[in-house]
């Protein structure tokens, strides 16, 4: 067997699902990526158009300058939805990918063992760099290119026996390898479940050239855990119940329907309070914490990369659109919280409520509160404006 056909052999060896080696010319898309850019669709993501990212993004020699080949790999992570989630308002969903341990530790762990593997193959040196989801790389333009799927009209990168619920890894080597065909078929045809199933309009298709574009600040999953200030008020009833990500354009993927199967990796596995927790009970967790107890909580997950503040606020959000009476004893003590932010989501939820007792907690903060943006948020939740 070749090098490559035992490397394949041995990441599979390791856990992972799907496996390929892309060619690691320069991009072709970053034409496309900088129009991107250019129009806002990356919102509050600053990151994403530096100018030293785009030009690392435009060629992986950026980043290894004698990188000679890229091994793409995918770890499956599906769970399905506890009994009840999503269906019931007064629970929180959280994305399956953020259940159970962050993935970040649990990929590049075995893709270092990958490499330390393949030195001893060689019984050589090799220059590498394992990137999971934390570099500037276009990750799924090299699965594409080392044949593991398509770009769906979703922008999740979809395999045609697998679905879409996988992580992806990469491990740059200064080594040859032989490449695989790029993946060459779009099998999402005239279906369009994703883009009609996205509460907030955020899918916007494929452009002209083919590509699926979205407008990430209209994303549930953005808004959630990337953007840091106060969330658009018309996008807010449109979040629903969904506190820290978003799979809604995923759930519907008839390839997901056909083929997702609850992934067997135990740091996968959900965690317990992230199971569709009671969002009253979130809530009271989370008002009693610091930054630093917060991040203690999370210290193992992804959700600590949306803060207290931010996670607080989706939840807030969330509250107010069960809009229970049951909500206001929390909410109420929320408009106390240090952070304005929560204290503006907050008040917005308790007009949500809309009840005597609801609207009546408000006069109170509306006299004392000192931040602008929440006496506006308090005056319209008063006044019961849209």
């Amino acid at each position: 067997m070749t090098l490559t056909t035992r490397l394949k052999e041995q990441a599979l060896e390791l856990g992972f699902s799907l496996v390929g080696v892309a060619s690691v010319e320069a991009s072709a898309h970053m034409d496309l990526y900088r129009e991107w850019v250019e129009d806002g669709r990356h919102g509050d993501m600053g990151y994403l158009a530096r100018e030293d990212a785009v030009a690392r993004r435009a060629d992986l020699r950026g980043t290894l300058p004698s990188i000679r080949s890229a091994v793409v790999v995918g770890h499956e992570y599906f769970q399905e939805d506890p009994s009840g989630v999503p269906a019931d308002p007064a629970r929180g969903v959280i994305a399956r990918y953020a259940r159970g341990q962050d993935y970040h530790g649990a990929i590049k762990k075995r893709l270092l063992e990958l490499h330390r593997w393949i030195e001893a193959s060689v019984a050589a040196p090799v220059e590498g760099r394992v990137y999971v989801d934390t570099g500037p790389i276009l990750e799924r333009e090299m699965a594409v290119r080392a044949g593991i799927g398509w770009f769906g009209k979703n922008t999740m990168l979809i395999h045609p026996k697998r679905g879409s619920y996988f992580f992806l890894g990469l491990l740059l080597l200064d080594l040859d390898l032989d490449a695989d065909a790029p993946f060459q078929e779009d099998h999402c045809g005239t279906c369009r479940s994703c883009l009609d199933a996205c509460p907030t309009g955020a899918l916007l298709g494929r452009d002209a050239s083919g590509a699926p574009v979205m407008d990430a600040p209209r994303c549930i999953s953005y808004l959630t855990i990337e953007h840091r200030g106060s969330i658009p008020v018309e996008l807010r009833p449109l979040m629903g119940n969904r506190v820290y990500g978003c799979d809604i354009c995923q759930e519907v993927c008839p390839w997901n329907e056909t083929f997702a199967e609850p992934a067997e990796e135990e740091a996968y596995q959900t965690r317990e309070g992230l199971d569709g927790p009671s969002l009253v009970e979130l809530a009271d967790q989370l008002l009693v914490l610091d930054e630093k107890g917060f991040r203690e909580l999370f210290r193992e997950s992804a959700i600590k990369r949306a803060k207290r503040a931010g996670l607080l606020r989706n939840v807030c959000v969330a509250l107010g659109n069960w809009g229970a009476a049951e909500a206001v004893p929390v909410l109420v003590r929320a408009l106390d919280d240090v952070e304005a932010l929560v204290r503006g989501h907050a008040a917005w939820a308790l007009g949500r409520v809309g009840t005597d007792q609801a609207r009546e907690s408000l006069l109170n903060p509306s006299r004392q509160e000192t931040d602008g943006g929440v006496r506006r948020e308090i005056a319209d939740a008063i006044s019961g404006a849209p």
